[in-house]
């Protein structure tokens, strides 16, 4: 392909996930998904291979591009099937992030794949919103490993029934099951008629040519980076289960067009759920390195061939099972974020910000009744680190996951309960030439009895500067007027109070008598 026609030809498999995206959101039941935005679609070729992806979900999307050849190779696949599981130690990430896979034929020859992943509030954990203080996997709600759901166009009722009935809104789960569902059917419509215009073997030279661009401008984002061994080392704040200041180090070495993270020296698997599958750990390397590669970097397999990830089987970044993932994928995956820029920063210090608030802050409410109550889950957002062109943005989701905030109008409507505030926490960003982003404040009052989660990070250990630049100051979590731990649950009593405050980014750079 001429680069003209190869760039239509990247452009039109995107528009497949954007399409598939739209169906999703429209169809799905629950605010997590319709209006939080927490899913992500892809297209993979027939071995499994990732193709293209829409703007979605950091960690649904890099641990997909790891995992997915695993996951097909070991199904019989027939037009109209599609297959669903999230097993995290079959590619899935943490049990409520729920996938279904649909493959794509062309005169009957397998050809490609279309994905989504979707976050369910509830997956049918003991406690509302399926993000429990948990120490094993059996705990976090109902385990699926890959198991068809569609059988050549026919809905299998009995397995919709074995994933819905442990929910406590049956109807909101069923409905997200279908629109996730929707999604594929207009992904692999979308798809079939895009092979069918090019045909078979162009298709596939397409994908080919496709992923060795990728390949190269990857290769060519990574020699700029000087050769050397780069080591850094940071620390979660807990497990919930009494485990403290857990490290994670990293020793990544860069020759020429290659790069090796290696992350000997990390933890070993915990008794509490910030444990995460390679594949979460995955994720969140490539993420890192993805930010390097220039913006018309096709976001397919061959942009991650020049990146090795090596984690010992039964540390913190590659947990065997049955430990607790719940808050790995969501929590640590953003640690290892901070990891691999604190390496490169080292080696390229005008390319890398401070860090970012460094949590994905997550609230899991609901009533603690087991049947007809409400769950729902929530991330909220924090400071941005600054860099050395810019402070850091205020109050939003940064790295691994780009979801939005809930509309105060939604969770009012919905939920048993009041925004009582809602604002940035002005001055919690770092301080330096260029400042850090501030936090958010985020205050509920609930008008009747439920039960909470939290499963937060950064409320002992603060976000860093870089070059200078001063720390972001760390969250806190706060019930009434009592300070309450990065990691707890309990039960709420109408006119509670539950206040987040959430960290602000580290600042960049010394101050300077012409700083800010």
């Amino acid at each position: 392909m001429t680069p003209a026609t190869l760039n239509i030809f990247a452009s039109r498999l995107d528009a497949v996930c954007g399409e598939m995206g739209l169906v999703l959101r429209n169809a799905a039941f629950s605010p997590n998904i319709r209006d939080r935005l927490d899913f992500s679609c892809a297209v993979f070729d027939a071995q499994g291979a990732l193709c293209a992806q829409a703007a979605h979900i950091p960690v649904h999307l890099g641990s997909m591009a790891f995992a997915m050849h695993g996951i097909v190779s070991r199904i019989a696949w027939r037009p109209g099937d599609q297959v669903i599981l999230n097993d995290p130690y079959l590619g899935g990430t943490h049990l409520p992030d729920v996938t279904v896979i649909a493959p794509v034929f062309h005169d009957r020859e397998l050809c490609a794949f279309v994905v989504n992943r979707a976050h369910h509030a509830d997956i049918g954990a003991a406690s509302p919103g399926s993000m429990p203080i948990s120490a094993r996997l059996d705990d976090e709600g109902v385990v699926i490993e890959p198991v068809h759901l569609v059988r050549e166009n026919v809905l299998l009722p009995e397995v919709l029934q074995r994933l819905t009935q442990a929910t406590r809104n049956r109807a909101e789960s069923e409905g997200d099951f279908a629109a996730q569902l929707a999604a594929n059917r207009a992904g692999t419509a979308r798809l079939g008629a895009l092979v069918a215009a090019y045909g078979l073997a162009d298709f596939r030279q397409g994908i080919v040519a496709l992923n060795d661009y990728a390949e190269r401008l990857a290769r060519a984002a990574l020699a700029d980076i000087p050769s050397g061994r780069y080591v850094f080392s940071d620390c979660l704040d807990d497990d919930g289960q009494g485990n403290r200041d857990i490290p994670i180090k990293v020793a990544l070495t860069v020759s020429g067009q290659g790069a090796i993270a290696d992350f000997s020296g990390t933890a070993a698997q915990v008794a509490g759920n910030v444990n995460c599958p390679l594949a979460v750990a995955a994720a969140a390397v490539y993420y890192a390195f993805r930010c390097l590669m220039p913006a018309q970097t096709p976001a397919c397999a061959g942009a991650f061939r020049p990146i090795e990830l090596l984690a010992p089987e039964g540390c913190l970044l590659n947990a065997r099972k049955p430990a607790a993932v719940a808050a790995g994928n969501v929590e640590t995956s953003t640690r290892v974020v901070d990891v691999i820029l604190g390496a490169l920063a080292q080696a390229i210090p005008q390319r890398i910000p401070a860090a970012s608030h460094g949590s994905m802050n997550n609230l899991a409410i609901g009533s603690a009744g087991p049947r007809g109550g409400w769950d729902y889950y929530e991330t909220i957002g924090g400071g941005m680190g600054a860099g050395a062109s810019g402070g850091g943005l205020d109050g939003l989701q940064t790295h691994m996951t780009n979801t939005l905030n809930t509309p105060v109008e939604v969770l009012e409507s919905r939920f048993p309960l009041r925004v009582s505030c809602y604002r940035l926490r002005r001055g919690s960003g770092g301080s330096g030439a260029r400042r850090g982003g501030d936090g958010l404040v985020r205050e509920f009052q609930f008008l009747a009895p439920a039960h909470f989660t939290l499963l937060t990070e950064r409320r002992t250990h603060s976000p860093w500067g870089v070059a200078g630049g001063g720390d972001g100051r760390p969250g806190v979590n706060r019930l009434n007027d009592r300070d309450l731990p990065s990691k707890c649950e309990g039960e709420l009593r109408a006119g509670d109070r539950l206040r987040i405050e959430t960290p602000g980014g580290g600042g960049w750079g010394s101050m300077t008598p012409g700083g800010e």
